[in-house]
This record gives C-alpha cells, structure tokens and sequence, in this order.
C-alpha cells in the first residue's frame, strides 16, 4: 500500500497527537507508579472524613481500609473518646455498638464508664504514628484507667495519660490493678463479637491465677503481648465479608500454660534491640487491597 505526498502530511498531525498522547499516558503512570510508591499513611492520615457508602472493613488488620465508618461520639453515657486532635475516634458500625455495649458493662462492675482510645482513622489504613494495625476500624484501645469523671474537657483529654497497672519488673500487676479490671476485660472477652484482646503477660498471668469455672472460653481470647500496661486493645471478628481477612484461629486451651510462662524469660522481658536492617518497610497503596484507592478517592 502506497501514501501520497498529500496523505502522509494529512497524517502526520495525528501521528503527532497519538506521539503526544503516548507521551502523557506514559508520564501519568509513571506519577501514579510514583504515588503508589509512597507510604501510605499520610493519604490516609490526611483524610479527614469517611469514605461515604456501605460499611465495609477491606484487607487485613495491618494492611487495609474502611469505608462507611462510624464515629464514635466524643462523649456517650459510659464514655468519652480521648486525644481528640488525633480524629481516630472511627470504626465499623460493629465496633461502635460493642463500645457501647462495653461501657454498660463496665458501669455494671463498678466504673463510671471508659476512656477510648484510638479506635481507626476515617478512612482506615496505616497511620503516621502509634500503630501498624488499627487499619480497617475493628480495633479499638480501652484505657486501662478507670475514668475519674466523665466531664473531661477536650483539653484535659489531650493530657490526662492512663495508669499502668503492671509492675516495673513486669512480672505482676501492680496495686492499680483491681478486681473490677478482671471484669471489665471478662465482659469484653465474652463478647461474640471479639476474636481477640491484647493485654501485657502480666495482666494475663494475674487473669489465669484468679480464674473460676469455665473460664477457657474468654481467658483463650485473652492473649499477652509487648506493652499493654495502660489499655487493652480489642480485635473484633470480620464481618460477614470475603474482603476481610480474619486472624489465623486462636489456640485450643485457656493460654495459661508454659506458653504463658515463656513471656517471663529473659528472652521475652529483654529482648535485643531490632536489627535496622529487619525493619519492615512502610506500606504502599500497592500493599493494600486495590478497593483502598478507591475508598481514598471516594467523597
């Protein structure tokens, strides 16, 4: 096939728009390759509302997103959410009603309700400090400091600290620690709504030693972990939804065997600096499940 003179310069302006075309398509993937390369948190630490729609909690409880959350109210009839400037007082709609349903049981034992601490960010997904869970609004941290009053200002929520109720050597509750926090923690872990609570070995050590009756089912949720002397952090199941991704199952016993024990070796109570070169790198939108840039963009 022949091109005349007269076509081929017809042509070339196409040529040159499709060249030009080529050209911006390449250097637009190559700023949303850019984008996707950076840490994801601080898209995520900048949006300041929710994703709008249904609820949904997206990914794994270390790498995802939520959309549809709900805020949890700065103040209710059995709590108060505090470091209001942080606006991590969202999560799943489920996260919510536990919350309250929590703070009904821990008047019933004795507090005046909860102190909330950060449950997710508006839009989930990795936060800029504090956390590396805390992504798809199913967890939440119960201050450990039964509440003095349930008036606190906004500025008093951003300086009043918790309690530690776990004794320096961290090999034992300390005398903060009461029976009213055995409670507090048994109601949440008997929750059907809970997979898991976090709490220090020697919270967990002092809950195994005053067990009564059945208690296997709830203790076995109750699992230790590095730090925890202020709050309990509690991790709710997925909701019904195959784009949420549970935890592997829990452990068959209570936990209150020579697993336990190994948390007050020296290996555990001393371990070694981490190695700079083991650090994880921070995550990318390209981590997270493709629905999260959606979720981001969405109004």
């Amino acid at each position: 096939m022949s091109i005349s003179a007269d076509s081929a310069f017809a042509i070339r302006p196409l040529v040159g728009n499709l060249a030009l075309a080529a050209t911006l398509a390449a250097s637009l993937a190559l700023a949303a390759g850019a984008a996707g390369a950076q840490p994801a948190k601080y898209a995520f630490g900048k949006a300041g509302t929710p994703a709008t729609g249904s609820a949904g909690a997206f990914g794994r409880y270390a790498a995802g997103c939520l959309s549809g959350a709900v805020r949890l109210p700065e103040s209710g009839p059995g709590w108060q959410a505090m470091r209001l400037s942080r606006n991590r007082n969202w999560g799943h709609p489920s996260t919510i009603l536990f919350i309250k349903r929590l703070s009904r049981a821990a008047r019933n034992a004795g507090w005046a309700g909860l102190y909330v601490g950060d449950i997710s960010q508006p839009r989930g997904g990795p936060m800029t400090s504090g956390h590396s869970s805390h992504q798809i609004g199913l967890d939440v941290d119960i201050w450990l400091r039964p509440p003095d009053r349930l008036t606190l200002s906004r500025a008093e929520r951003e300086k009043i600290s918790s309690t530690s109720v776990v004794a320096r050597n961290r090999l034992r509750v300390n005398g903060s620690w009461t029976d009213s926090h055995s409670r507090v923690l048994e109601a949440a872990a008997r929750d059907e709504s809970v997979a898991r609570i976090f709490v220090n070995a020697a919270i967990k050590r002092r809950l195994c030693k005053t067990r009564t009756g059945d208690d296997a089912a709830w203790l076995r949720k109750v699992r230790p972990w590095w730090g925890h002397t202020t709050h309990f952090h509690v991790r709710l199941r997925c909701p019904p939804s195959k784009a949420c991704v549970e935890q592997a199952p829990l452990p068959e016993g209570d936990g209150c065997d020579r697993t336990l024990a190994w948390w007050f070796t020296r290996e555990a109570l001393y371990p070694p600096p981490p190695d700079p070169r083991d650090r994880r790198p921070e995550l990318t939108l390209a981590d997270l499940p493709p629905v999260c840039r959606s979720v981001l963009k969405a109004r």
